[in-house]
């Protein structure tokens, strides 16, 4: 499904895989340089040395290339976030990673303009929101899984929900910091990962 929704053509080859990260590097870099906006299909196939042909074979329209991109980045948090949660061993372990990883995350789009530029550049992709909806999904499952040993039985449903609540909240909270000024930005993250703590506090006590 989300395939479907970036790539147009999927490479098969090793000739063609290559082609097609040559383009997305390409489109990665002029991004750093000028912003999504200014990014034209020519510029991406100029740069990434393609046909423009070859490019639309595999990329309809900038969309689709901004939408894979963000989804690299989903994979690469989704990834951070297994990792990071792996073999918790009691409520207060689990709470300081899980506020370790908010910060890491915060990070990730402070450090890397580009991942902003990307995430802004694809606002109102309406694929996109559904992919961000599924990806909120997915970071709930691994989330809720790490924690359910933690959590009575009986509250395993309401751990859930709240696990995919705070993973969709979390990526507007951030949204939200890198389009105000750092400090602001920075006091917005430090309330949200407060109001984080207590809602899992409560959630492990109970």
């Amino acid at each position: 499904m989300a395939a479907q929704k970036t790539i147009r053509r999927q490479p098969t080859q090793a000739r063609a895989r290559e082609r097609v990260e040559r383009i997305l590097t390409a489109a990665t870099e002029l991004i750093a340089e000028t912003g999504s906006d200014a990014v034209r299909m020519t510029e991406v196939a100029e740069r990434a040395g393609v046909p423009i042909g070859s490019l639309y074979q595999y990329f309809p329209d900038k969309p689709a290339i901004l939408r894979t991109l963000a989804m690299r980045v989903m994979e690469r948090v989704r990834d951070g976030l297994r990792q990071n949660l792996e073999g918790v061993e009691s409520a207060a372990d689990a709470i300081a990673r899980i506020d370790a990883i908010m910060v890491g995350y915060y990070n990730l789009f402070l450090t890397e303009p580009v991942t902003r530029d990307i995430w802004s550049g694809t606002q109102s992709d309406k694929a996109l929101q559904e992919l961000d909806i599924e990806d909120s999904r997915q970071n709930a499952n691994i989330f809720a899984a790490a924690l359910k040993p933690l959590v009575a039985p009986s509250n395993h449903g309401r751990l859930e929900a709240t696990s995919f609540l705070l993973m969709q909240l979390s990526g507007a909270a951030v949204r939200l910091a890198i389009a105000v000024d750092r400090k602001e930005g920075d006091r917005l993250i430090a309330e949200y990962r407060l109001l984080m703590r207590r809602k899992l506090e409560s959630l492990l006590a109970g």
